[in-house]
């Protein structure tokens, strides 16, 4: 059954189904508006909360040393899984770090002798590569690591990205300064540090992630500041980004703020045309896109962070949207004939835009899960109030799934499922821990 989000997120106390969930869950650091999977269960080891049959294990941590002798890097982001076949799978993560984190980089305890580091973008005032990039894991059909690696070097602020098609990670630098601001591919099954080679076409500024539709090979853009757009590149060769492309941003027919800080522009569940603009000076060193692409039509969203590809569709996280600067996640659906100069029919919906914290808390990375669902990583820096992750059905309403019970409440990144859709892979940034989590994902209640 069809359900108003506006009706959800707006009238909860005056909605029987969850007032008694409310009540129930008035104590708790979350209130769900469907059951889920139950109330989360405290985590002795106090690491990770979880539902009644629910459990997790950690892959990797901060420190540690990996299969080339460079030590495991902090600050975990965005992450990415992939099939390697015969059971196995690569996650390949992301790691937001900039020149003042040398003491957490890969290189914090040397570098091995005659370990090949020149496929590095760009390099610190001692000759090591700044400490950016990625990490690639592999984990047998045990769900074992088999292989640790650094996947990616040189590069800065590598915040979240996403996966393509054809089996490789897009991974964005959420920075402008010297010479960054990039997208770059790291494959998958690549085995060894890759050649950073920055892909213009996707434009230079504060990147956060990426996701691509199959169908096309558009690929979809967010932005991480307070005056972002949403964009998109049409590949000149569909799969071959190196090769460029034409980046656009979004115009939403009669509203240039979709924020919501200053007046109601759009309410949950309100569905909008829209349409495209074409981007000139993409890769430019003024960080100044976004204005110029207002300027010319395009809509203000409120720092773009997660974008995933669903069923036909996308959705990304505006983590600081609402009057109360909760969150919002906005739905995209493209046009007939996406991307060609026929296109028609482009739509955007403001899908959840959360009126309390316990409900959902500046979401930030998301991914789809079983069922449909999207999974939601909170990033709420708040000292009292825990990070969760959080759960939304495809009608809007919303559910918790995991809390963060590290000391820090650092926030949750990288949220990706198994190729079997079985185990969910999630990273807590500080201390830098990655964990697996299984259980039993068909018993979801309403």
């Amino acid at each position: 059954m069809s359900l108003s989000r506006r009706s959800l997120l707006a009238g909860l106390s005056a909605t029987a189904a969850f007032s008694g969930l409310a009540r129930a869950e008035a104590a708790e650091s979350y209130i769900n508006q469907v059951a889920g999977y139950g109330p989360l269960k405290r985590d002795a080891a106090g690491a990770l909360d979880l539902p009644e049959g629910f459990s997790y294990r950690i892959l990797s941590r901060t420190g540690e040393t990996m299969s080339d002798g460079l030590r495991v890097p902090g600050k975990f982001d965005g992450m990415g899984a992939f099939d390697l076949g015969g059971g196995r799978t690569a996650l390949v993560r992301n790691h937001e770090l900039d020149d003042e984190d040398a003491a957490i980089s890969a290189f914090a305890g040397g570098v091995p002798a005659g370990l090949d580091l020149s496929g590095a973008y760009a390099r610190g005032a001692d000759g090591a590569p700044l400490a950016g990039g990625t990490t690639t894991l592999v984990l047998g059909a045990d769900g074992k690591v088999e292989q640790q690696y650094l996947s990616l070097a040189g590069t800065a602020v590598n915040c979240a990205g996403g996966i393509t098609p054809w089996g490789s990670w897009l991974s964005c630098e959420e920075t402008t300064a010297k010479n960054h601001g990039y997208v770059f591919e790291v494959p998958a099954a690549h085995g060894r540090l890759v050649e950073a080679r920055p892909l213009p076409a996707l434009g230079r500024f504060k990147h956060e992630a990426a996701c691509i539709d199959p169908r096309t090979g558009i690929v979809y853009l967010t932005e991480d500041t307070k005056e972002s757009l949403l964009y998109r590149c049409l590949p000149a060769q569909p799969g071959e980004l190196h090769k460029g492309g034409r980046l656009q941003a979004l115009a939403v027919n009669g509203m240039g703020d979709s924020r919501n800080w200053k007046g109601r522009a759009w309410s949950a569940g309100d569905w909008k045309a829209a349409r495209w603009i074409d981007l000139d000076g993409v890769d430019n060193p003024h960080d100044d896109i976004a204005q110029r692409g207002h300027a010319a039509g395009a809509t203000y969203f409120a720092r773009g962070e997660g974008i995933f590809w669903g069923q036909g569709e996308l959705y990304f996280a505006c983590t600081s949207g609402g009057p109360g600067k909760l969150g919002q996640i906005v739905r995209y659906v493209p046009a007939d004939r996406e991307g060609q100069p026929d296109e028609t029919g482009a739509r955007v919906q403001l899908f959840v835009e959360p009126s309390d914290r316990r409900v959902m808390d500046y979401g930030d990375n998301l991914a789809m899960g079983p069922g449909g669902h999207l999974i939601v990583c909170e990033d709420n820096y708040s000292p009292v109030q825990p990070n969760h992750l959080k759960g939304v059905t495809p009608d809007g309403r919303i559910y918790t799934i995991g809390r963060n019970a590290m000391a820090g409440n650092s926030e949750f990144a990288g949220v990706c499922f198994s190729p079997d859709g079985r185990t969910m892979f999630v990273n807590v940034q500080t201390p830098g821990v990655t964990f697996a989590i299984t259980g039993p994902w068909d018993r979801f209640t309403t």
